[in-house]
């Protein structure tokens, strides 16, 4: 079972990937530097708050606009454990998955959930606990994507399979 938890930091809708890691800092290759420009544009204190290891709660589009990689390992270097969002842009969602990022669509986040709630989330079931109390239930995240998390990314999994 794949369960992460952690306080939530709230995005709207529309969020893009040059808002999730700018232009500028896709010289770096190092996780840890990208990390600590994630959601600058939004937030210059984003990787502060991230760092102690959040839930990132966003709404419509996340992840729109170029296909760039390296938006989820911002994320994820930036101490991101998952996202949920209302949907997802479908390259954004496959480079988090790709890169251990668990990405789940949670029709109604946005309402449900607020800023610094506490969140559990089983990605298996697809069952999300809110401030140890209310549970909601979204489609999982089952198969083959589930394993590449479980793994760590596409590249430990592949590892892994002796590929």
């Amino acid at each position: 079972m794949l369960v992460v938890e952690g306080p939530v930091i709230k995005v709207g809708d529309n969020i893009d990937t040059d808002v999730i890691i700018p232009a500028k800092y896709l010289v770096y290759t190092d996780p840890a530097v990208l990390g600590k420009h994630a959601m600058e544009p939004l937030d210059p204190h984003f990787y502060e708050k991230a760092s102690r290891g959040v839930i990132l709660v966003a709404g419509k589009a996340f992840g729109m606009g170029s296909s760039r990689e390296q938006a989820a390992i911002a994320l994820k270097a930036a101490g991101v454990k998952a996202v949920l969002a209302e949907s997802f842009a479908r390259i954004f969602y496959r480079n988090a998955i790709n890169n251990g990022l668990p990405a789940l669509v949670v029709p109604g986040v946005s309402r449900l959930i607020n800023e610094n709630d506490w969140v559990r989330v089983i990605v298996d079931t697809g069952e999300i606990t809110i401030n140890n109390s209310k549970v909601i239930k979204t489609k999982p995240i089952t198969g083959v994507a589930l394993e590449i998390l479980k793994s760590g990314g596409l590249l430990e999994y592949l590892k892994g399979r002796g590929i």
